[in-house]
């Protein structure tokens, strides 16, 4: 699996690019790391790829997810997943029952969805808290919730928005170890945000800085 920026740019309409025509190809089980100042469109390339990107702005390029044209497609088609700063679990639904909520619509019967979520939450170190209320979860449990529930949806790539940044240093190493050995167990391509070099070093792949138009993204 393959994710390919091509030549890829977004900005308001009618005004110029919020950065220089990027061009990224991301490998199976890598995790690629972009950075770069505040407000430069690092949050809203994440949002233009997996195709959230808010009514007004405009997409120019390329992306490509195993050959095939992203921009074509409705978010819902992609099969890109996102992760968010915020482990955000529906207050309403028990932990299984947000896990099931994400499963891929191939998982079909109650018995089988059953066991799929019920294996993701001894993956994920939540055995018998199917039924726990997300309330009484820690910050850490929150997190591998919410990307098993993510994973669940069988993804063929993942886009993670700083979603590291609101985690104690100890508990940020641990749930980002997690995250990245479960990007390269499932071979998918990865494409992270964020302001820690730290993230950058343990994700282990291609970092690109982000600059203003005129100022092209730099590889390290």
């Amino acid at each position: 699996m393959t994710l390919e920026l091509v030549d890829l740019s977004v900005g308001p309409g009618g005004t110029q690019p919020l950065f220089p025509p990027l061009n990224l190809r991301v490998r199976a089980g890598e995790v690629a790391t972009l950075m770069g100042p505040s407000g430069i469109g690092k949050s809203t390339l994440l949002s233009a790829i997996g195709g959230h990107l808010e009514h007004g702005f405009t997409v120019s390029g390329q992306v490509r997810l195993n050959g095939r044209d992203m921009l074509v497609l409705p978010a819902e088609a992609r099969r890109i997943g996102l992760m968010f700063q915020d482990a955000v679990l529906f207050p309403h639904l028990s932990v299984g029952d947000n896990l099931s909520f994400g499963l891929a619509r191939n998982v079909r019967g109650r018995v089988a969805r059953r066991a799929a979520v019920e294996q993701a939450l001894e993956q994920a170190g939540l055995s018998g808290l199917y039924e726990r209320d997300p309330a009484t979860l820690s910050g850490g449990q929150k997190a591998r919730a919410a990307l098993m529930r993510t994973l669940l949806a069988d993804p063929e790539a993942l886009l993670l928005d700083e979603p590291f940044s609101k985690l104690d240093a100890e508990l940020r190493a641990e749930i980002r170890s997690f995250a990245f050995a479960h990007v390269r167990a499932r071979q998918i391509p990865a494409l992270m945000v964020t302001h820690d070099p730290d993230d950058a070093r343990a994700a282990n792949g291609q970092t690109i800085i982000l600059g203003s138009e005129g100022d092209p993204p730099q590889a390290k």
